[in-house]
């Protein structure tokens, strides 16, 4: 990135407050020495004193009258418009900050309609910045000093890295917010994680240590920042049963969660897709009206009885596939994966039909077709392009939920997910389990999110055009 880049990317970011902010905390060396020099050449601005001229010479003209006067009026308009009753003093004050501001925005321009005119700058940040930039010893040290800086200047030039990382620092709230909450939810829930781990028979000393090693018997605000310690630094620590690592834990479960995420989402987007660009092309055929009724069956039918009845059919009396997961064995992901497919399936299709549907008697449809275009690229490319902004947020969210388990499936065929793994401890409770859950399922859901989001700029060029202004 060239050093103009950098000065006119510093310039943007340092208009807006949060940024600001971000530039001061990542690159403290740079915004030190820039603020200094900047504040030493503010005492010979020849930008404020032709500023200070101009101002002058408008309040001793009539314009701050006339601005009065025509703000009064608009004001008056507005407030008829919407049939607001407003004082008369209220109506003044609003019209007098209108004509404020318009004030200062006309002094403003004069003013640097006049200073271009004798050939003099504003001093401001970004232009002792971009000044000092052109200092190769103070370019090299800042690089050096401030190199987070300038990867997050780097991020801000591109639209989408930036929209990225925004959504990235919102994540570290959301999940700081989340630890809190369920935290908070546990450490007033009734359940005693000791007499649940120990056992009711368990003595009163043997509970004491148990809360003393595990911290149960510490104040609220000091368990509260282990949990947001544990956070920071990616390590849950280990569960109440057990005393086994919840990293090692999780880690070990996501593949299989994963797995049975991948599989189901095969059956789900092979059968909802294909069902419903012809369910949508074919509309009130019978087709239509088959596929539809099975979609409506899909999402009625529990998936627990679902896997049962598979499980009966195809794993008990006629043998064809194991009854329960195993590892290294991929037929056994067959029946979680059509279990949950299926249930999927059914409202991605009714999604690509009534966005398709929503989509093909538009205008440019008509165009397209009005053009020669072969009937199958009309409708993959222009009816079924067009519509993918609602699919793609359907399919999301339940990639997203996927990832963070399926306790019920998970349950009927034995599979060590993390969903499973989860809802059992969270009766103990084992906290730092359920927290490091919570977080985990945060986590993916935001990343997921994020995924859709960006993929929606990919999709729709007017969406990526909004992002260039964001």
């Amino acid at each position: 990135m060239s050093i103009m880049k950098f000065k006119d990317t510093f310039k943007r970011m340092y208009r807006h407050s949060t940024y600001r902010i971000w530039l001061w905390i990542l690159g403290f060396f740079t915004m030190l020495v820039t603020f200094v020099t900047y504040k030493g050449k503010k005492g010979k601005d020849e930008f404020a004193k032709i500023k200070a001229d101009v101002r002058a010479e408008l309040e001793a003209s009539d314009l701050k009258i006339k601005l009065l006067s025509d703000a009064l009026v608009q004001v008056k308009k507005k407030n008829r418009y919407f049939n607001k009753t407003v004082s008369e003093s209220e109506v003044e004050k609003q019209a007098k900050a209108i004509a404020d501001k318009n004030f200062e925005q006309i002094l403003f321009d004069k003013a640097k309609i006049k200073a271009e005119m004798e050939g003099v700058t504003e001093v401001t940040m970004a232009s002792t910045y971009a000044s000092l930039m052109d200092n190769k010893l103070f370019l090299a040290l800042s690089v050096v000093l401030s190199f987070p800086m300038y990867i997050v200047m780097i991020l801000f030039t591109n639209p989408i890295t930036k929209y990225a990382a925004d959504r990235m620092v919102m994540m570290i709230f959301v999940l700081f917010g989340v630890t809190w909450l369920v935290f908070t939810i546990l450490y007033i829930s009734p359940m005693d994680p000791a007499l649940n781990s120990l056992g009711q028979t368990a003595t009163q000393e043997q509970v004491n240590r148990f809360n003393h090693i595990h911290g149960l018997d510490q104040p609220y605000i000091t368990q509260l920042w282990n949990a947001f310690k544990n956070l920071i630094t990616f390590n849950p620590g280990n569960s109440y049963q057990g005393n086994e690592s919840i990293a090692v834990a999780l880690s070990n479960k996501f593949p299989i969660t994963l797995q049975v995420t991948f599989f189901s989402m095969l059956v789900s987007l092979g059968i909802a897709i294909p069902s419903g660009i012809i369910s949508a092309v074919k509309q009130y055929s019978s087709f239509d009206y088959i596929a539809m009724f099975f979609a409506l069956l899909g999402l009625s039918i529990p998936n627990f009885w679902l896997g049962l009845m598979l499980i009966l059919e195809f794993a008990i009396k006629h043998k064809v596939v194991p009854a329960t997961y195993q590892v290294g064995n991929l037929s056994t992901l067959i029946m979680p994966a059509i279990v949950l497919g299926t249930g999927m399936s059914a409202s991605v299709a009714r999604m690509t039909r009534s966005s398709m549907l929503e989509v093909k008697n538009s205008d440019y449809i008509l165009t397209a077709r009005a053009k020669g275009l072969p009937e199958n690229k009309v409708i993959l490319k222009h009816i079924l392009g067009n519509a993918m902004i609602p699919i793609v947020t359907t399919i999301g969210g339940q990639f997203g939920g996927l990832l963070g388990g399926s306790a019920v499936t998970e349950k009927v065929f034995n599979i060590n997910g993390i969903g499973s793994y989860i809802v059992e401890r969270q009766y103990v409770p084992d906290i730092p389990v359920v927290l490091a859950g919570v977080v985990y399922i945060s986590f993916v859901v935001s990343i997921v999110n994020l995924i859709v989001d960006i993929l929606y700029a990919v999709i729709d060029p007017r969406i990526k055009s909004k992002m260039k202004n964001y």
